[in-house]
């Protein structure tokens, strides 16, 4: 009875080829679905690292050209400060320089106008000191060195250096009428402010006071 019934269960397992064919259907199904979820798994992969790659490749190309702007600039600024140590390092040195130039003036504007009173070697060392004035203010001119000596003109703040005011009707506010002491410019910077007078408009009351007295 036993033998027959293994015998029935062969016979059933051979009479069964549908099932068997069903299970390796469903087996290679499965592998297939598997290999299709790893080969997108793989593309998804790829697709991030090549994203990650072209960014990291924008951000090099940005820190390069940053680089080079920065480089740039640099090179513009070291040429222009350069050139403006060419310009501007002898300053202090022409500060100095012209405060003798104004002594040196002051004593030519003392020589009296008529000179037939004075001496030969007095009337040499005279001219001497002219040629020498002339001179100085030549090798000025040459190395643009210039006078600010701003008489009759408007008074501007960045040039000039308001003394005093003096009341006059003669001229409208605000124009230099007196220079104390001339200013420079050395190119296009300031090597000393002129010194001046300013006009203002008169007291009206201190007017009205001289006219009474007249």
């Amino acid at each position: 009875m036993s033998k027959n019934k293994v015998k029935s269960n062969a016979d059933n397992k051979d009479t069964n080829p549908l099932e068997e064919e069903n299970l390796k259907s469903v087996q290679v199904t499965d592998t297939e679905q598997v290999n299709t979820d790893e080969n997108g798994d793989k593309d998804i992969s790829i697709e991030n690292t090549v994203e990650n790659q072209k960014k990291e490749i924008q951000d090099l190309k940005d820190q390069l050209l940053r680089s080079l702007a920065d480089s740039e600039n640099l090179r513009k600024r070291t040429i222009k400060e350069i050139a403006d140590a060419k310009k501007y390092s002898h300053i202090t040195f022409v500060r100095d320089l012209v405060s003798s130039v104004d002594n040196l003036q002051r004593a030519l504007k003392a020589v009296p106008v008529d000179k037939s009173q004075l001496s030969e070697p007095v009337k040499n060392l005279i001219v001497g000191l002219e040629i020498i004035e002339k001179e100085v203010l030549n090798t000025f001119e040459k190395h643009n060195l210039r006078e600010i000596s701003p008489l009759h003109e408007k008074f501007d703040y960045n040039l000039h250096q308001a003394m005093f005011e003096v009341p006059t009707a003669e001229k409208e506010p605000g124009y230099v009428v007196e220079v104390s002491q001339k200013g420079y410019l050395l190119h296009d910077r300031l090597v000393r402010p002129a010194m001046v007078g300013i006009s203002k408009k008169p007291d009206e009351e201190l007017i009205a006071k001289n006219d009474k007295k007249k």
